[in-house]
């Protein structure tokens, strides 16, 4: 082995390392497997006593991709019409048209809504400038600024927007423990989501479509609140052939507008205890699906089947006017409890429009337990937030001021007093996850604009499984018929060919450990390829070999000549195929990333086996030991 000293400890420190970043795969291998041989409180007691152990092999474990580990695939798409709509300083009737008619048209085609917007507008009125809807001096948009000045400005807007969005979003999955996600952009504003391993889709769905747009609302005067519904149970009424309609039954039991001008509230449920109960009769279609209350700022009480008919009734234009000015309404965020046939009720409240304060004051939020052990978001806020949260809650106490984010009311309790120092929380969380979840999307920050789930793919654990035993049956197969190969063909030669093989995969695999990469599909398909080119590469060397020993060369002669003359070759042909794996990886997503990168480590491997690891076996075999070795 003489000469060969650095080459020997190479081949040694690869081996080494390669095993050191492989352990945690084949000990976190080893762990699933006992866990499967036990059961009940014998896999509880298991996993509490190797936790850590279980935990730290996982996290240095080479990673499966989606397609290996089951997970989601979720394809996002901005919302730039919302956008559009928020940086215009003022809206009118004709904004809203022509932005409703460029909704349309995208719909249709693939055209970017931004220039949808700006073309419908000009074929209005060619002379009109927009620049009187979207005036901003920070942004340099002026009364006199053109329509294509105007156009680079929602543009840059819209591109900076979706670019936000890809932060943050990865924030939050980051924040929510998948490991390896795939996020990426696709075209002006889809978003691309793989999350391996998720085994709870409907919370990874919250994680992502939540804006995290928290704000601070008061809420609407009972006396308003009650006026407001009166007039709202009317509008839905319904004359019988009768005389007697529902207005007559209501007005016979309370008079709605003598309480609300005595300022006090009532509980219409009970109007519903009567053996004639309004809910029986098919006079009114709100009452059918929904059960008034008026006090304490709730409107009423409506079951999750029927929301979705609630708010297209209380959609109505002629309803909406009916609400108490600078009043909308909102869903709690948690039931209040179930229907007879299971499904969970909702209290529908009656919140401010104007917020008092929003989540760009908040600075810090956290997990905690009240005294009851019920979790809790804790939040803290800037000197601007607390100094106006103090004289909010100053002016306002005996009232109830709404924490809303995303729309949804997660609690509205009464004032008691004062708070200063711009601590406070959000109460009436139903898990220790749902307040973490809250935690995430405000710590990494809300959404530029909204986000709709347009496609979306679950892969089972079940799947993933038999594409790794599909995966693993083909590299097998294919690694034996090139072993049966090279030995029928080069014989000796062909058996150090298929030993150096067996390197390659291990330092691949080792490789992949080593960069944190993960194993896909597409990767294994990869594998099998630089198989093949390890293969290939040896058979450059063999050949060359032979075409020495013809020329009468000795067999050492013959294996320097055979080296040196094919190496020229070997390491063209590879670094060639190694530029296009770093195209793919750059200009790739997903699948493509995952077989680029295992085709990059495997060229890297095969370049090493084939010119480094052969060649110091065929000098150990010739030089050191005298042996005879066989080149076909």
């Amino acid at each position: 082995m003489q000469g060969n000293g650095v080459k020997l400890f190479s081949i040694v420190a690869f081996l080494v390392l390669s095993g050191f970043y492989l352990f945690p795969t084949f000990q976190s291998w080893y762990f699933n497997n006992q866990l499967e041989k036990l059961e009940g409180d014998e896999q509880d007691e298991y996993l509490q006593t190797n936790y850590s152990s279980i935990r730290e092999a996982q996290d240095k474990a080479l990673k499966l991709g989606l397609d290996l580990q089951g997970g989601m695939h979720v394809t996002l798409e901005v919302r730039v019409e919302s956008l559009i709509r928020d940086l215009a300083r003022e809206t009118d009737e004709t904004f809203d048209q022509v932005l409703s008619a460029a909704r349309e048209a995208v719909v249709l085609g693939n055209e970017s809504i931004i220039d949808a917007f700006i073309d419908e507008f000009e074929r209005l009125d060619s002379e009109a400038r927009l620049s009187r809807y979207y005036r901003n001096d920070e942004a340099g948009i002026t009364r006199r600024s053109t329509n294509a000045e105007v156009r680079q400005y929602l543009q840059t807007e819209a591109d900076e927007a979706v670019t936000r969005a890809i932060e943050i979003i990865r924030s939050r999955v980051d924040r929510y423990g998948v490991s390896e996600p795939s996020i990426q952009r696709q075209g002006t504003r889809r978003i691309i989501v793989e999350l391996p391993g998720v085994d709870d889709p409907q919370r990874i769905r919250d994680l992502l479509k939540g804006t995290a747009k928290l704000e601070f609302k008061l809420m609407v005067e009972d006396r308003d609140l009650v006026r407001s519904l009166q007039q709202i149970i009317e509008h839905f009424e319904v004359d019988l052939a009768s005389e007697d309609t529902l207005i007559a039954e209501v007005d016979s039991t309370v008079n709605l507008a003598d309480l609300a001008e005595a300022d006090s509230s009532v509980d219409l449920s009970s109007l519903l205890d009567d053996g004639d109960s309004i809910l029986d009769e098919p006079t009114n279609e709100l009452l059918a699906i929904f059960q008034p209350i008026g006090q304490q700022q709730i409107m009423g009480a409506v079951s999750e089947r029927d929301t979705a008919a609630v708010n297209a009734l209380l959609a109505d234009p002629a309803v909406q006017a009916m609400r108490p000015i600078g009043i909308n309404w909102a869903y709690t965020a948690e039931p209040v409890g179930t229907t007879e046939d299971g499904f969970e009720v909702y209290h529908l409240l009656g919140v401010r429009t104007q917020a008092e304060l929003e989540g760009d004051v908040v600075t810090d939020a956290n997990v905690d337990f009240d005294e009851l052990n019920r979790p809790e978001v804790t939040l803290s806020m800037n000197g601007t937030g607390s100094s106006t949260w103090a004289r909010v809650t100053g002016a306002n106490v005996g009232k109830r001021v709404a924490i809303v984010m995303d729309n949804v009311v997660y609690s509205y309790p009464v004032i008691i007093g004062r708070i200063t120092g711009g601590r406070t929380s959000i109460t009436g969380l139903d898990s220790r996850e749902e307040a973490q979840d809250i935690v995430t999307v405000l710590k990494s920050g809300a959404l530029p604009a909204p986000v709709d789930i347009v496609e979306e793919r679950t892969v089972g654990p079940s799947l993933g499984a038999a594409s790794i035993k599909a995966g693993f049956r083909s590299v097998m197969i294919g690694l034996l018929l090139v072993a049966i190969f090279m030995i029928f063909y080069y014989r000796t030669a062909g058996v150090v060919a298929n030993l150096a093989l067996v390197l390659n995969l291990i330092f691949i695999l080792g490789i992949l450990a080593g960069f944190g990469a993960t194993l896909t599909l597409p990767g294994i398909a990869g594998i099998v390829l630089t198989i093949g080119m390890a293969v290939d590469a040896n058979v450059l060397i063999f050949e060359r070999i032979r075409e020495e020993q013809a020329t009468g060369k000795t067999l050492k002669a013959a294996i320097e000549g055979g080296y040196s003359k094919a190496l020229s070759a070997i390491i063209d042909a590879n670094i060639t195929t190694f530029f296009v794996g770093v195209i793919l990886y750059s200009f790739g997503i997903g699948p493509i990333q995952g077989f680029a990168v295992t085709l990059m480590a495997g060229i890297l491997a095969s370049l090493f086996s084939a010119i480094v690891i052969t060649r110091v076996v065929f000098d150990w075999m010739v030089i050191d030991r005298r042996m005879t070795v066989s080149y076909g």
